[in-house]
């Protein structure tokens, strides 16, 4: 999507953190947004900032569940009531689950991928044939994390499985988007300030009761964020970028290039010797740069 101005984004989690990031991003270049989120309060922050930035007639807001199927449909029905239609899907909501593995429930697992990893299919889903309808081509962006590719540290299993699941997702999108002329993008961020220590305030009520990561959760909440940890702004222009070139990868911190190249290096080390005549019996070549 080389033209962005006049044309409607419509982002989970967009109203605050990188979610906020890459809307503003977004509404910078001259599209129209609808963000979409879970806190009524963020919502009011952030029209009130865009009104700030005199883009208020670009913006609109919709409070959003994003494991609410019939939410999530109602949500479309406004944004295309509203600004006529969508062409950049952003599916950025997420929430940071994080404790020991051995401590994790049902609850736990249930909430952290419904809302990771579920979220985005729901939006998919949602947008999708009406995006595809339109005729208009468009593009999606899967927020996932750099934890998707790198080695996670202790305490990430259930946000790791969910984020990497969002890599493959997006890799495996490809020919299927291209058919319709929808390009995809997937944003794997390190560290940035957000509010994701408040992930356990905004877990659902369905999701609280038998959980082991409540303790957890209360100390994350008072963790503050690094001085050097990013500007969302910053992940959003990115993101802009991305969608004007149809960038796969969209990497926001080079200092974690290491991790991903001895993760990748011990994948390549543990592939034994192709068998030749299988080789020539399966017509199997290398691939052509089908994740570009």
């Amino acid at each position: 999507m080389d033209r962005l101005d006049g044309r409607t984004a419509f982002v989970t989690g967009g109203a605050s953190g990188i979610g906020l990031g890459i809307a503003r991003a977004l509404a910078d270049a001259g599209m129209q947004v609808m963000i979409a989120d879970l806190r009524q309060d963020h919502i009011e922050d952030a029209l009130l900032s865009f009104e700030e930035r005199q883009q208020g007639r670009q913006v609109a807001a919709v409070q959003l569940d994003i494991t609410d199927r019939a939410a999530m449909a109602r949500a479309a029905d406004e944004a295309w009531a509203r600004f006529g239609g969508v062409h950049v899907l952003v599916n950025n909501a997420g929430v940071g689950v994080a404790g020991a593995m051995v401590d994790a429930t049902f609850a736990d697992w249930d909430w952290g991928l419904d809302v990771n990893l579920g979220g985005a299919v729901n939006g998919l889903c949602t947008f999708l044939p009406r995006m595809i309808a339109q005729r208009q081509g468009g593009h999606v962006v899967n927020t996932s994390s750099l934890s998707g590719i790198t080695p996670s540290p202790r305490g990430s299993v259930i946000y790791a499985t969910a984020k990497a699941g969002l890599v493959s997702m997006t890799e495996a999108m490809r020919e299927e988007l291209a058919d319709y002329g929808i390009g995809r993008s997937v944003l794997m961020p390190g560290p940035f300030k957000t509010n994701i220590r408040e992930s356990g305030q905004n877990r659902q009520e369905r999701y609280r009761g038998s959980s082991g990561y409540h303790e957890a959760e209360v100390r994350r909440a008072t963790r503050e964020d690094a001085p050097t940890w990013g500007d969302p702004l910053d992940a959003g222009r990115r993101v802009v970028e991305a969608i004007r070139t149809n960038q796969l990868y969209v990497i926001t911190h080079g200092e974690y290039r290491g991790w991903a190249e001895t993760r990748f290096a011990d994948i390549l080390a543990a592939f034994p010797e192709a068998d030749p005549e299988l080789l020539k019996a399966t017509g199997t070549r290398r691939p052509a740069k089908v994740y570009s």
